[in-house]
């Protein structure tokens, strides 16, 4: 892995002709130890992100931690204009009115939570990502068109570069190229 590093590889990338050819490969990666994988298809195809995904996210922990922030925030906000800052007495009721604080605390609970989600979710996914070391691939384009496209990285700890290739080859691969920064 250190020799395939210092040399400016990124990882080996095989071309397969349809999603059936690509989903079996990336089973049989997954089987054989390799763990960094990524696909590229023209299409979604849900086996395959089955079987190349394992990570577990933190965004649900997220949202959740930003939406009882703006619980609080938004009780708060209300209860210190209404109650400490610039307390009126308008009808009897008490400066801490929680009742008619509930249709903004839970627009701040919402609204909070979804900002969280979406910028949570860009800075989770590595976005905005204008550029990626598998674009130098001559074929790639075609990714987008008809081509489906496995890449297992160097820094998988079972990466070997002529190893990795010659495993991508036996799985039917139409072409094995290495990919570099």
């Amino acid at each position: 892995m250190e020799d395939a590093l210092k040399t400016g590889i990124y990882g080996v990338v095989a071309e397969f002709d349809n999603a059936t050819d690509i989903t079996r490969a990336a089973r049989k990666a997954k089987d054989a130890g390799y763990t960094k994988l990524d696909a590229f298809s023209p299409f979604p195809i849900e086996e395959l992100s089955e079987t190349i995904v394992e990570r577990h996210t933190r965004l649900p922990w997220l949202v959740f931690a930003g939406g009882v922030i703006g619980c609080i925030g938004g009780y708060y906000l209300q209860y210190w204009t209404q109650g400490v800052a610039y307390p009126l007495n308008i009808g009897g009721r008490p400066y801490n009115s929680w009742v008619s604080f509930i249709p903004v605390t839970f627009e701040c609970t919402i609204l909070l939570a979804s900002l969280v989600a979406v910028f949570g979710m860009f800075l989770l996914n590595g976005l905005p990502k204008p550029y990626h070391p598998v674009f130098n691939v001559p074929r790639f384009d075609l990714a987008s068109r008809n081509r489906f496209f496995l890449l297992i990285e160097a820094a998988d700890s079972k990466f070997d570069r002529q190893g990795t290739a010659d495993f991508l080859r036996q799985q039917n691969a139409r072409e094995v190229v290495d990919v570099d920064y």
